[in-house]
């Protein structure tokens, strides 16, 4: 069961964030789009000018420039990571959240998990942040603290996604299987999971692996 937990819990850290922007739509959204995925400068500045100040889109489209290169190194990201950092410090709210977003993104790829859950958790605690950002925090960190943090921490804090008024339900139900199964939970876990097999809202890919591990738990 354990071998079962590791696996999928690690399939589940390489989910794509840019798979949820595409789901669900928006300007907002877009956003993510832009800080967890990457796209052209320009295209960024555009979306921002019209909605920030020249001055913050500017910096932050600056910080992220290296790190949007395929060619950058880890090193160049654990600097922007800092940088990222630093700016949301003082920079408006809405930018504040967007680079925290970037930063505990690439102190996560880069191995940093203190810093990223720690960031991911300030977000997902500001209650001035939008809350759907706020959730996708919340649902990052409880992707990454998964057989690292007490499970009924990450439960805690999980629960409000599961509803099935949450954008992210499909995604915060795959976590709320594998801690079942952590707990020797199973039945609970293959309940769940065949919830979210049969779902038509969840994401493909949640979808797909509900399936492969109801198949190795029945098999």
């Amino acid at each position: 069961m354990v071998d079962i937990f590791d696996e999928v819990t690690e399939d589940l850290r390489t989910e794509q964030a840019i798979k949820l922007a595409r789901r669900y739509g928006g300007l907002l959204i877009g956003a993510m789009v832009l800080v967890l995925a990457g796209v052209g400068g320009q295209q960024a500045y555009s979306w921002y000018q019209t909605r920030q100040n020249d001055k913050a889109a500017t910096t932050f489209l600056a910080l992220t420039r290296t790190v949007d290169n395929p060619a950058a190194s880890a090193a160049q990201a654990k600097t922007a990571a800092a940088a990222l950092a630093n700016f949301a410090v003082n920079a408006p709210e809405g930018y504040k959240t967007l680079a925290n977003l970037r930063a505990a993104g690439l102190y996560a790829a880069n191995g940093q998990a203190d810093e990223a859950e720690a960031l991911w958790t300030g977000i997902s605690d500001d209650s001035a942040a939008a809350p759907l950002l706020r959730g996708l925090a919340t649902l990052l960190w409880a992707q990454h603290a998964l057989g690292t943090a007490p499970d009924a921490d990450v439960l805690a804090r999980l629960k409000p996604l599961t509803n099935s008024q949450s954008p992210y339900h499909g995604l915060a139900q795959e976590i709320q299987a594998l801690l079942y199964l952590n707990e020797g939970k199973t039945d609970l876990a293959k309940a769940l999971l065949s919830q979210i097999a049969s779902d038509p809202n969840a994401p493909d890919g949640v979808r797909n692996r509900a399936d492969g591990l109801l198949a190795k738990l029945n098999g």
